[in-house]
């Protein structure tokens, strides 16, 4: 089980690594997404959850799941959230500002083509 659950941990950083690194907007938003999904999963399961017992250590009680990774995992998927909603807000923003989804360097193309036929 623990080699299903790790090759899926890094089939989900290799696709998101992956779509990180292509040259459109979308696919670097999809791309974040499957890091986040990775590290949500990897940081779950770093808790050896455990079935049928308590998170809260209580008098008297000697086996208990440990709270904090659950802990860390949703607060994970909050920010996960949040990053995920600003940069589709940027890429709108840059999709407005430039007439194109693409992420690479260089001029925008508006600007060019207004120096293009500003220029004699």
């Amino acid at each position: 089980m623990e080699i299903l659950v790790a090759s899926g941990i890094g089939v989900l950083t290799m696709v998101g690594l992956y779509l990180v690194l292509s040259r459109h907007a979308f696919p670097v938003i999809i791309g974040t997404t499957f890091l986040s999904y990775a590290v949500n999963l990897f940081l779950f399961v770093m808790g050896r959850l455990e079935i049928d017992k308590a998170p809260i250590i209580t008098k008297g009680v000697t086996d208990y799941a440990d709270p904090l990774p659950q802990a860390l995992v949703l607060t994970a998927i909050v920010i996960s959230f949040g990053m995920t909603a600003l940069v589709v807000v940027l890429a709108l923003r840059g999709f407005l500002e430039t007439g194109t989804e693409r992420v690479e360097k260089g001029e925008p193309q508006r600007d060019a083509r207004k120096r293009k036929a500003a220029q004699p």
